[in-house]
């Protein structure tokens, strides 16, 4: 995609690793400046205990092509928020990209709202949804003083299959569902000011921490099918990155202001591929293959 968005300045908003990453690196792929912010620093780690740093992020980014600029954040203090974007003010004068893909919430599956531990419940809404507000609130009077501005709102499933499907969790259900709705309300609200906002899913992703559960690497994830068949129609955090890119690169963007997209839908439309050279389509794959009992089979999905 060249460095079409040379010159364009992005915020990632929790991209130390998983699809914010992807997606950071990605923008600078094409060219852009990325802010790359979240908890985990070289000298201090989040409550999730990972290894991967902003740091690193950062270099990646700088390494694809663009600039990474790594800002230790927390995105539920609303101080250090408005501070990262008095400084992106400052420095840089201008803001194009929102990527709102804060998450790092721990979640407890298969149990009921009266089995669940409220206070983990809770804070799973709060990284899950207050993070989201904040940063929108602080970060978009900069990005909507020029035409153009695109907001990603990252999620899991789109609109569509959510409403339909119980997602393992009561606080997982409704943080991921309300995100699909902050897209849509932050939609109306941008459109006078010429900006467009979606909300966007990858499909079963092979973050770092999915691949540790595998026992497998970036390199060999297709060992894991051998014991999670349906994992053949993952994709890698590169995937989603693209389908933000070729949004940020589309200057028709705003015909899909206000949708549910996701990664797989985009690759038909933009015409980008996976790391494999493949487009892995698994919000069609999993209503049709996976949740409908059927023997997991990526031909004509992938």
């Amino acid at each position: 995609m060249g460095t079409s968005l040379a010159g364009k300045v992005a915020l990632v908003a929790g991209a130390t690793r998983g699809a914010g990453r992807g997606i950071a690196v990605q923008l600078g792929a094409a060219g852009a400046t990325v802010y790359v912010t979240g908890r985990t620093t070289t000298t201090q780690r989040s409550e999730m205990n990972r290894p991967e740093t902003i740091e690193e992020t950062a270099a990646l980014v700088d390494e694809a092509g663009g600039h990474g600029i790594p800002a230790r954040v927390d995105h539920l203090v609303p101080s250090e928020v408005s501070a990262l974007v008095t400084r992106i003010r400052r420095d840089q004068g201008h803001l194009h990209v929102l990527v709102n893909d804060i998450w790092g919430a721990e979640i407890e599956w298969d149990r009921s709202v009266w089995e669940s531990c409220l206070e983990t419940g809770l804070h799973t809404l709060r990284l899950a949804v207050d993070t989201h507000a904040i940063t929108s609130h602080y970060a978009l009077p900069l990005l909507i003083e020029q035409p153009g501005g695109l907001v990603v709102e990252v999620t899991d499933g789109t609109d569509e299959y959510n409403a339909a499907h119980y997602r393992g969790s009561f606080f997982y259900d409704l943080a991921k569902a309300s995100v699909n709705r902050m897209a849509f309300a932050l939609a109306h609200e941008l459109k006078p000011h010429g900006a467009t906002a979606v909300s966007l899913t990858p499909g079963w992703l092979q973050s770092e921490a999915m691949l540790d559960a595998h026992g497998v690497t970036e390199a060999n994830w297709r060992d894991a099918i051998a014991h999670a068949p349906h994992f053949a129609i993952s994709e890698s955090p590169a995937f989603v990155g693209r389908a933000v890119a070729a949004l940020a690169q589309d200057r028709g963007v705003a015909r899909w202001n206000g949708q549910s997209l996701s990664s797989g839908q985009l690759a038909r439309v933009y015409g980008f591929t996976d790391l494999d050279g493949s487009r892995p389509d698994a919000w069609r794959y999993v209503p049709e293959v996976q949740d409908a009992g059927r023997p997991a089979d990526v031909t004509g999905y992938r």
